[in-house]
């Protein structure tokens, strides 16, 4: 949560994301977890999260 926040505000104040958009994303994703959809989506992101882990540099 904190990374994707870190995120959001980079691309805001690099100009490449307006506030407009960046709340209506931020509403989106707020309303998204209130979905049948959350727990796929979670499975999703912690298996990609696992395989971002297990890499080895």
């Amino acid at each position: 949560m904190l990374l994707l926040a870190i995120i959001l505000v980079v691309l805001i104040r690099g100009g490449s994301l307006k506030a407009g958009p960046a709340v209506v994303a931020v509403l989106f994703g707020f309303f998204l977890a209130s979905t049948g959809m959350a727990d796929d989506i979670q499975r999703f992101l912690d298996s990609i999260a696992g395989m971002i882990n297990s890499i080895s540099f």
